[in-house]
């Protein structure tokens, strides 16, 4: 009977010992950016914790993480040392952070239709990009 209650004690803790493991995305973006809300909402959903700054300037994290301009949007995400800009899919996310790759982050330039937290009536292809640590990128993962 000892080892039962020992037994079902451990598996009543593995929930909450894996989200203690689970990195906090820090998503910093504009107090009045709905888009950015629905981003946040969406990663939540993925089962992300999530802490949202509203500032100023949310280029500005862009900058301080190496993102260069041309892969720009409306929020910038940081977590475990990578940048995320952009309406990134949560599952390109856990895919980054599962692969650990030789990056600078993820980047979903502009704001297209039918990304994350873009949701509407219009779907389009967008690509989400890696990039890399010299400032040029790939294609991670492409959508349509």
């Amino acid at each position: 009977m000892k080892i039962r209650k020992t037994f079902l004690a451990a598996m009543l803790a593995m929930p909450v010992l894996a989200m203690a493991a689970a990195p906090v995305i820090n998503v910093y973006k504009s107090a009045t950016c709905g888009c950015c809300e629905a981003w946040v909402k969406h990663l939540r959903d993925n089962g992300f914790k999530v802490e949202a700054h509203n500032v100023a300037n949310p280029s500005d994290t862009r900058e301080k993480m190496g993102i260069p301009d041309r892969f720009g949007s409306c929020h910038t995400a940081v977590v475990d040392g990578y940048a995320i800009e952009g309406h990134v899919p949560a599952a390109e996310v856990k895919r980054l952070l599962a692969t650990k790759p030789k990056a600078k982050g993820l980047a979903v330039p502009a704001m297209p239709l039918g990304s994350p937290g873009m949701e509407g009536a219009r779907k389009d292809a967008y690509d989400v990009l890696l990039v890399l640590p010299d400032g040029s990128s790939k294609v991670y993962q492409h959508y349509n």
